[in-house]
């Protein structure tokens, strides 16, 4: 026999109305009372029917998350995981459920988020990324679709709730910290060069150079896909130099690990021949031998604040456009040493 509002409404001693309230999250319903409505409906074995209400309210509850590659390609690095774990977390809360853009080129995933918002099943969307030109958000702006960017949009951020890291400065940073170990050819290995994230870390890398008196060198930047094979042809590439780096800087943990292999296969260890900073501080760079020094970018609360942002957004079409920073901290592991001269 199916349960009702009007049971759980008898069950918990109040009206229909109040369930269906509480059932909404409205904010005129006190704690108490949603606390024993809500154990009523758990008592009783009560769902809300959601497809049912958004046919009421023209609510859909969905939130659609944009990635910037395919899923298949997306998922083998572990910082969409743990975003999306903070996005789950803040939807979960406000009862939103998710749909993922699917595609294996830029131009089918254009068409899917066409199509998600064409077809109205999503409230609003998530970007978990920003390039520049980015197809996607033009359409979004167009179209008056409430949007929030997981990173910094590359033309108008004034006009797009976005969630970031100041890159710039953690890049630095983590130079800087390998500067004061006493290397001065450090290299970047950057993912792709449309991403705004690769070009303001690269910036912060210029920064703290210039700062230092050293050496910009060209041959000494590399950009690969932020994955594991990325990092394995950015090393090949730096030790073919005549003067090869004493030290990097990864834009990416999992590329990180790709350079670990590398050089294993080539005998060389690290941090005595090569010292390494990378970046997102996954659990991986903690069980990497050696365990990696990387900059904790905080990505689930990047996805927890996204998500909590759009929210607002879609409930309130008059909130605020807002630029959210979350702080970044250097962990120190074991893969940096203080640069020794061959002859020492």
């Amino acid at each position: 026999m199916t349960v009702t509002i009007k049971d759980v409404a008898k069950r918990a001693n109040v009206a229909p109305s109040t369930v269906s309230r509480v059932i909404a999250d409205s904010p005129r319903i006190s704690e108490k009372t949603k606390k024993k409505v809500r154990e009523a409906m758990k008592e009783l074995g009560y769902h809300p029917n959601f497809i049912a209400r958004s046919l009421a309210n023209k609510s859909t509850q969905v939130i659609g998350l944009i990635m910037p590659s395919s899923a298949d390609k997306a998922f083998q690095n572990p910082f969409f995981p743990e975003v999306i774990r903070g996005i789950s977390k803040a939807v979960h809360d406000r009862q939103y459920a998710l749909q993922l853009s699917t595609g294996e080129t830029e131009a089918e995933i254009y068409d899917g988020v066409v199509h998600m918002v064409q077809g109205k099943r999503v409230d609003g969307v998530i970007l978990l990324y920003s390039r520049a030109n980015d197809k996607i958000m033009t359409y979004l702006q167009k179209e008056d679709v409430p949007f929030v960017v997981i990173g910094k949009p590359h033309k108008k951020a004034e006009e797009i709730t976005h969630v970031d890291n100041d890159n710039v400065r953690a890049a630095r940073e983590a130079t800087e910290y390998l500067i004061e170990l006493g290397h001065e050819r450090i290299a970047f290995v950057g993912g792709n060069v449309n991403l705004i994230v690769t070009m303001d870390r690269l910036r912060g890398y210029e920064k703290a150079l210039k700062s230092a008196g050293l050496t910009y060198r060209k041959d000494y930047i590399v950009h690969e896909e932020f994955l594991k094979e990325g990092g394995q042809e950015a090393m090949k590439e730096l030790l073919s130099l005549a003067e090869p780096p004493t030290a990097l800087v990864v834009a990416d943990d999992l590329m990180a690990l790709g350079v670990l292999n590398t050089l294993a296969e080539m005998g060389l260890s690290v941090p005595t021949d090569l010292s390494i900073v990378s970046f997102n501080n996954v659990l991986l760079s903690e069980i990497s031998r050696p365990p990696l020094t990387s900059v904790d970018i905080n990505i689930f609360q990047l996805g927890f604040e996204a998500a909590r942002n759009l929210i607002q957004q879609i409930e309130n079409p008059n909130e605020p456009i807002k630029r959210i920073i979350i702080p970044h901290t250097l962990v120190k592991r074991f893969s940096c040493d203080y640069y020794k001269a061959p002859s020492e």
